[in-house]
């Protein structure tokens, strides 16, 4: 372990010697059936301590992001220049438009920000899934049974709550993912937020999905009004059928949630549009401008970085499209597992931040910190290890505060 480990924010708990069968099995009859994927260890078993501190300001620097973000949204909402300039495909220009925009901090009830934190403690923010995101199994369940099996409490309690907060306002009659029923993660993310609602809800495949004359049906006919998808809304542009969807959402046939305008929070061009508009003395207050310059990273729709930076698409997930450049600008490495997503959209340019690495007894990783914001709070983290771009192929560890 180096210097730099030994005073670092995070302290790692090794948890190898345990009996992991036991462990997976339990998590498993808890809904965590994919502790283990194909002979890998998905899970790795180890708690990352983060220091008290450092968790308060997470927590707050989340709360004041999810404000500059939302009221970044509002400002680009109505003006298609800006929806170009952010990405977002033009078949969706119509319900951005005639769809009403949610009450402040709910553009989306159910969203994760992706941060950097270095082990002295910096936080940089890497990016926010706002439409689609996933690991809430990981961080609502596991988290809190593996810390509480160690003896801790985990922050992560209240995730549950929040959701049922959340749905009891949207009250979805359908949860829908791609290969439901067969895609492990996501059908288990979409059966364990349905089950933390409380409401009577219907877990179906995105594929048997069809449109009917703006009306969208199942595959047993039977007509959907409000729908929870695990279907990133930007598919639409691409997918067969996309357009009938936006279509029945034009209509007000069809609820989406999370809602339309969550895509424009998707986005990574929103965070450039951010650091542009504070680069430019516009839109924010000083308090704002503060909170972007401690925690937002330089970003561009171009490529204005002599070295040490990434680009990635604006609506790439799980590591696709990234690419990593050194200090003299030579491309040091680039995603291989993921979708490459910048084929279709466009990229932006951002500057690299560190994260801590921490050592496992499956070996050296780096590792992501994701906050959960759900219902328009900060409350739960999900750990993430893996390379310098996390992708595919990263762990999930349970994360605590001591």
């Amino acid at each position: 372990m180096s210097e730099q480990q030994r005073q670092s924010v995070f302290e790692i708990l090794d948890q190898s010697e345990l009996e992991r069968g036991q462990r997976v099995k339990a998590l498993y009859e808890l809904g965590f059936t994919w502790a283990d994927l194909e002979d890998e260890e998905y899970w790795l078993d180890a708690i990352a301590l983060m220091h008290r501190d450092t968790y308060k300001e997470l927590e707050e620097a989340s709360s004041k992001l999810w404000a500059i973000l939302d009221k970044a949204v509002r400002y680009v909402h109505l003006k298609r220049d800006l929806y170009e300039l952010l990405g977002i495909p033009p078949v969706l220009w119509e319900m951005l438009d005639g769809c009403p925009m949610p009450e402040e901090g709910f553009i989306s009830r159910y969203a994760r920000f992706d941060f950097a934190i270095a082990h002295d403690g910096t936080i940089k923010l890497l990016e926010l899934n706002a439409d689609t995101p996933t690991g809430y199994v990981e961080a609502s369940i596991a988290t809190p049974w593996i810390c509480e099996q160690a003896g801790m409490q985990s922050p992560n309690q209240g995730m549950k709550a929040q959701v049922a907060a959340a749905w009891q306002v949207e009250r979805p009659d359908t949860a829908a993912c791609v290969a439901y029923g067969s895609h492990l993660e996501d059908s288990g993310t979409i059966e364990a937020l349905v089950k933390h609602s409380g409401l009577d809800i219907q877990c179906v495949d995105c594929l048997d999905l069809w449109v009917d004359n703006g009306i969208l049906k199942d595959g047993e006919d039977r007509v959907i009004e409000r729908m929870f998808a695990l279907y990133p809304k930007e598919w639409m542009a691409v997918d067969e059928g996309g357009d009938a969807l936006a279509y029945a959402v034009e209509q007000g046939n069809l609820q989406l949630f999370n809602g339309p305008h969550s895509i424009l929070l998707q986005s990574k061009g929103l965070v450039a549009a951010v650091w542009g508009m504070y680069e430019l003395g516009l839109l924010f207050d000083k308090e704002e401008r503060e909170t972007i310059s401690r925690y937002i990273l330089p970003t561009y729709n171009k490529p204005v970085f002599s070295g040490n930076f990434v680009s990635k698409s604006v609506f790439g997930r799980e590591g696709g499209s990234v690419r990593m450049f050194d200090d003299i600008g030579a491309l040091e490495l680039e995603d291989e597992d993921g979708y490459d997503s910048s084929q279709l959209f466009p990229t932006v340019y951002q500057k690299r931040a560190d994260l801590a690495r921490i050592t496992t007894s499956e070996g050296e990783f780096h590792l992501l910190t994701g906050m959960f914001v759900i219902n328009g709070k900060p409350c739960g983290m999900l750990g993430r290890a893996g390379g310098l771009i996390t992708g595919n192929a990263s762990h999930f560890i349970a994360l605590g505060v001591r």
